[in-house]
């Protein structure tokens, strides 16, 4: 039985902080074990004030000495706190990755604009055995789409674009399947996952083009998944298409603006755009999966020409900087970096997304870049990344400044959510779970099926195989080329060459002939129809919810 083909959409020592040495610091940190953050401050108050009447300081100077020695004191007492209540947190982390077969992942938290914990775990490289660390840089896949989101935020504060605009009116010769949706859609819609667009990845991973220029021009091919303004449906084109905003407004590529606008100011100094940048850091992870309890080894996913849907890389250290500039309004290190009304129009729920409620987790929807949901009482502000050899996680809680980012280098895997989960509860005071009791949910990559080079005996092609060969086109898509080689057919698509196996009369599987990534299961069932001359002319193939066709081209 084939599985059904299916297209997805969707650091090594920990921040420590010392207690500062005056008086009787050695009887103040001895106590702090047991007291909380407000009656430490005061101890350390007393201390202070007490040393400093002791001290021979001018009268003038022991106010402003007073007043930093307090600051700082306050810092080291919530250090202390946040470190409290993270240890012990290693031998969970270590726990989990054992009971998921997790090669390595890193961590960054945040608290109150600080780093409070970061590190890596496990291996970056298995084969050579290289660790991770919290510099370690992962493809961070959709957790991408807030960096996009927030370049045309930043437009929009310099009154450059407008996020009500519609689209069109900074691409020309944009147009969609149908005058509502040229009428309707916003750049907003798009953030949001409220266009009706729908995922479209089919067009985008099989098919990439080497401009967005030329993705623009399938659009009004496409038809939508959904209704504008009336529908949830995740969509990496829609965030495909913001990425062509920027470029056209500013004359510059999404990468060259995300470098200048976010990277640079937010000092993420191990961040990028493409794999061969990533390499030449050489603190890089390779991807892996899992296959029946086995760890293998798996290829990058190649963006092409939807990167503003997926493509940085980067590490939890860097990623810290990120969380720590939106919990802080857009603000990092005294500078302001992106828009506060732009962080608050993003981490508003703009779409309502449907999920059933429960009593810990309800009110799902959508901002920009971003998802939301009141978890534990909390406003809780989030966004996941999965692709081919990597799951990762960014996790906010805008009103307790709390983040946690985690990256691993598993696929398909739900362990960042796990992790995660863990240090939300040590850091809010909630209920902890036993991670014996936490579930253990990877899905297995995608391995090619044994081939078979033989037709079905009982039902044969209603034609000869040559009868298939032939071009056929899709304006939305592209082109599929079909051959006859030795005997069996074969699909050439742009990037990627298909085995087709018989299954019965004119419906053929494809099987690949050299690895590809783990962004899809690629046994697409393919069917031949018929004209009414009785003539193969068409093929069908489910990239939607519904088959698309591509018409086989007459020969010159």
């Amino acid at each position: 039985m084939k599985r059904r083909a299916t297209l997805r959409n969707q650091p090594p020592a920990t921040h420590h902080i010392k207690a500062f040495k005056t008086g009787k610091s050695s009887q103040v940190r001895f106590v702090f074990g047991t007291l909380d953050v407000e009656t430490r401050t005061e101890i350390i108050h007393k201390t202070v004030t007490s040393n400093l009447k002791k001290a021979k300081y001018p009268k003038k100077m022991t106010k402003p000495i007073l007043t930093i020695l307090l600051f700082l004191s306050i810092h080291i007492v919530c250090g202390q706190e946040n470190i409290t209540k993270l240890e012990g947190l290693e031998q969970e982390i270590e726990t989990l990755m054992d009971s998921y077969k997790a090669v390595g992942l890193s961590i960054s938290v945040v608290k109150d604009n600080q780093i409070v914990y970061s590190k890596g775990f496990g291996y970056r490289d298995l084969e050579n055995k290289l660790p991770v660390n919290e510099n370690t840089v992962f493809p961070i896949a959709s957790c991408s789409k807030a960096f996009t989101a927030s370049l045309l935020g930043i437009l929009d504060s310099q009154n450059k674009i407008s996020l009500k605009d519609r689209p069109s009116f900074y691409v020309p010769k944009l147009e969609f399947y149908n005058s509502q949706m040229n009428d309707l859609i916003t750049i907003e819609d798009l953030l949001s996952h409220k266009s009706g667009l729908g995922d479209l990845n089919g067009t985008l991973v099989l098919f990439p083009e080497e401009n967005s220029d030329m993705v623009v021009q399938k659009l009004k091919y496409l038809q939508p998944e959904g209704l504008v303004n009336d529908s949830w449906i995740y969509s990496n084109m829609g965030y495909t298409i913001a990425g062509t905003i920027i470029e056209k407004v500013t004359d510059r590529s999404w990468e060259e603006n995300l470098q200048s606008k976010i990277f640079n100011p937010l000092n993420m100094l191990n961040s990028y755009t493409d794999i061969e940048s990533m390499t030449e850091n050489k603190n890089f992870s390779f991807g892996y999966g899992l296959s029946n309890g086995e760890i293998k080894k798996v290829i990058y996913e190649e963006y092409y020409n939807y990167k503003a849907a997926g493509a940085v890389r980067s590490s939890s250290k860097d990623m810290a900087s990120w969380m720590i500039a939106w919990l802080n309004e857009g603000n990092f290190n005294g500078k302001q970096i992106l828009p506060k009304t732009f962080v608050q129009n993003a981490t508003t729920i703009h779409n309502i997304r449907p999920n059933a409620n429960e009593e810990n987790a309800f009110l799902f929807g959508d901002g920009l870049g971003w998802r939301m949901e009141a978890s534990s009482g909390k406003y809780k502000v989030y966004h996941g990344g999965n692709t081919s050899g990597f799951s990762s996680l960014v996790l906010t809680y805008p009103f307790e400044k709390l983040g946690v980012t985690v990256l691993s280098n598993q696929t398909n895997s739900i362990l960042p959510y796990i992790i995660a989960d863990v240090v939300k509860n040590r850091m809010l005071n909630l209920d902890e779970t036993d991670v014996s009791d936490y579930p253990v949910n990877v899905t297995d990559i995608y391995v090619p099926s044994e081939t078979n080079t033989e037709l079905n005996p009982e039902k044969k092609p209603t034609h000869n195989l040559s009868s298939f060969i032939g071009k056929y086109e899709n304006y939305g898509y592209g082109t599929i080329e079909i051959k006859l080689k030795d005997g069996n057919l074969y699909a050439l698509y742009p990037k990627y060459q298909f085995f087709l196996e018989h299954l019965y009369f004119n419906i053929f599987v494809m099987i690949p002939k050299t690895e590809i990534s783990q962004v899809m299961n690629p046994e697409f069932a393919i069917s031949f129809k018929t004209n009414n001359r009785g003539e193969i002319s068409s093929l069908m193939i489910n990239l939607q919810s519904k088959p698309v066709a591509f018409t086989k081209q007459i020969e010159q």
